[in-house]
């Protein structure tokens, strides 16, 4: 759901996560400056907000790339592993429904509508 806004603490916290996750893994984003990304997201609240669901559901989402074509910056969750608040999902609503026993309790394409993506 785009349109979602973060409180100034929980933007203020995500920034400063996202900074060390920059300056901690400097091999996945070589060439890129963090703060030409950081007054990118400070514009950007929707965009703010699918970071902090990405993170607050256990995954590490960290800048990548940059695509030129576009002007912006790519982010991509770079767990180790499927972050658990995202595991045992169903890939859409209809293979959710047509689970007969063992219903997950949701799907990745309508949490990724949630999270704002």
């Amino acid at each position: 759901m785009y349109g979602r806004q973060l409180s100034e603490i929980q933007r203020d916290e995500l920034i400063v996560k996202l900074k060390d996750r920059f300056e901690n893994n400097m091999r996945r984003h070589e060439g890129l400056i963090w703060p030409d990304i950081q007054a990118r997201l400070n514009r950007s609240g929707d965009k703010l907000f699918t970071l902090f669901e990405m993170d607050r559901t256990g995954g590490e989402p960290d800048v990548t790339s940059r695509n030129e074509e576009k002007d912006e910056y790519v982010f991509t969750d770079c767990s180790p592993e499927s972050p658990a608040g995202r595991r045992s999902l169903c890939y859409d609503r209809r293979g959710m429904e047509s689970r007969k026993e063992n219903r997950p309790g949701g799907n990745a394409i309508d949490m990724a509508a949630d999270m704002g993506m």
